[in-house]
C-alpha cells in the first residue's frame, strides 16, 4: 500500500464515519423525548393496598367509591354496597396500564380527544378518575378520553373499543394510548352496585294490591299443593301456570340499580306514595311487604319491609331500589289475566 493510497482511505473512513454520525444524531432527533416510556406502567406508583377511595368525576355526575371495614360502597348512594370484582378488577387494570403510544399534545388536540379537566363546563372534557388515600389525598390520577380504534366503526359510542387516550393532569401536553377501553370508568352507579336483591322463595300467600283498589290474592297450603284464588266467583278458574310464575319471579329479583337519597326523600319522585302493594308469605312463615313506584325507563322503583333476618336483606331495606320491569310483569299481572279463558263456543 503506498502513501498516496493510505491518505486517500483515511480520508474516506473519516468521511463515513462522520456520516453515519450525522444519520444517528439525526435519527435521535426524530425520536419522542419520552420514547423511554414505551411500555412502562403509566401509573408508576399506583398500589392496591394504598387505595382508599375512588372518585370519577364526569362533565354532569360524579361518582365515589369509599372503602370501608366490610367492603366497597357507593358514596352518593348513602353507602350502597358496591360490587367487590369489579372494584377490584378496576384498580388491578389502572395499576397495569402500559403506555402504548405517547405523542405531544396541544390545547386544540387535548379538546378534540375530550381530554379536558371536567368541571369547566365544556363539553370536551372527559372522565377524571382520583385514587384518594386514607388521607384524602391523591394517589395518583388520570384523565380518559375518547376511544381508540384500529378500525371505522358506525357506531363509535356503542362499539367496544381496542384502547383509549389518557392524559396524566400533571402533564397536559402529553397524550398517551392504552390498550384496555377502560369501559369500567363512569360515574354510572348502575354498573358498580352489588346487584343481588333481596328474594321471596316458596311463596305460601301472595297479594297484590293496585291503587285504585282493585286486587287479588292465591295462597296455598303447601310446596306441591294446588294454588287457590280468594274470593274466586262462580265459572271463575285459576290457571295454575300464572299463578306459578307470579309467585316464582319474586324469587329471580335482581337490581338494575339504586335511587339517589333525594328520590327516597320524596315518595312523589319515586310513585312510592301511591303504590302497587305485594304482600307475600313464605312457607318458613317470613313475610314481605313490598312497593311498587313509577316505572323510570324499564325499572320499577321499589321498597320493601320483612320479617327476614338477613343482614343484605335488611340493608337492602334502608333503600329505593330499582328493579328491571321484566321481574315484575308475571306478579303484576290483573286479576283476569291469571284466570283461564272459557272457551265461548261452549255455554
Amino acid at each position: 500500500m503506498n502513501a498516496r493510497f493510505a491518505a486517500i482511505l483515511v480520508v474516506l473512513l473519516t468521511v463515513l464515519g462522520g456520516g453515519a454520525l450525522l444519520l444517528q444524531q439525526q435519527e435521535t432527533a426524530r425520536r419522542p423525548s419520552n420514547v423511554g416510556e414505551l411500555g412502562q406502567r403509566l401509573l408508576k406508583d399506583l398500589k392496591a393496598a394504598d387505595v382508599a377511595a375512588i372518585r370519577i368525576v364526569e362533565p354532569k355526575a360524579t361518582l365515589t367509591l369509599q372503602r370501608r371495614d366490610d367492603g366497597w360502597v357507593i358514596a352518593e348512594r348513602d353507602a350502597f354496597p358496591a360490587d367487590l370484582a369489579k372494584v377490584r378488577e378496576f384498580v388491578l387494570k389502572a395499576i397495569e396500564l402500559k403506555v402504548g403510544q405517547s405523542e405531544p399534545i396541544g390545547d386544540k388536540d387535548r379538546a378534540r380527544l375530550n381530554l379536558d379537566e371536567p368541571g369547566k363546563k365544556n363539553e370536551t372534557a372527559g372522565t377524571l378518575v382520583e385514587f384518594l388515600g386514607q388521607d384524602g389525598k391523591a394517589l395518583a390520577k388520570v384523565i380518559i378520553g375518547k376511544k381508540f380504534f384500529k378500525r371505522e366503526v358506525d357506531s363509535p359510542e356503542k362499539a367496544p373499543a381496542d384502547g383509549r387516550f389518557v392524559m396524566r393532569p400533571e402533564d397536559a401536553a402529553t397524550v398517551f394510548l392504552v390498550s384496555d377501553p377502560l369501559s369500567q370508568a363512569n360515574a354510572r352507579s348502575a354498573d358498580w352496585i352489588d346487584r343481588s336483591s333481596f328474594k321471596v322463595e316458596k311463596v305460601k300467600s301472595l297479594g297484590v294490591r293496585y291503587p285504585g283498589g282493585d286486587g287479588w290474592r292465591i295462597e296455598r297450603a303447601a310446596d306441591n299443593a294446588d294454588w287457590k284464588l280468594a274470593g274466586a266467583k262462580a265459572g271463575e278458574k285459576l290457571e295454575i301456570t300464572k299463578a306459578n310464575a307470579a309467585s316464582y319471579s319474586l324469587g329471580l329479583l335482581e337490581l338494575a340499580d339504586v335511587a339517589p337519597k333525594a328520590v327516597k326523600e320524596d315518595g312523589k319522585m319515586s310513585g312510592l306514595d301511591k303504590p302497587i302493594l305485594i304482600n307475600a308469605t313464605t312457607l318458613a312463615g317470613v313475610s314481605y311487604a313490598i312497593k311498587v313506584g313509577r316505572l323510570e325507563q324499564d325499572n320499577y322503583y321499589v321498597g320493601f319491609s320483612t320479617s327476614a333476618d338477613q343482614p343484605r336483606e335488611k340493608l337492602l331495606s334502608r333503600h329505593v331500589l330499582l328493579v328491571p320491569k321484566s321481574k315484575l310483569e308475571d306478579t303484576l299481572k290483573p286479576r283476569a289475566e291469571l284466570l283461564e279463558k272459557r272457551d265461548r263456543g261452549k255455554k
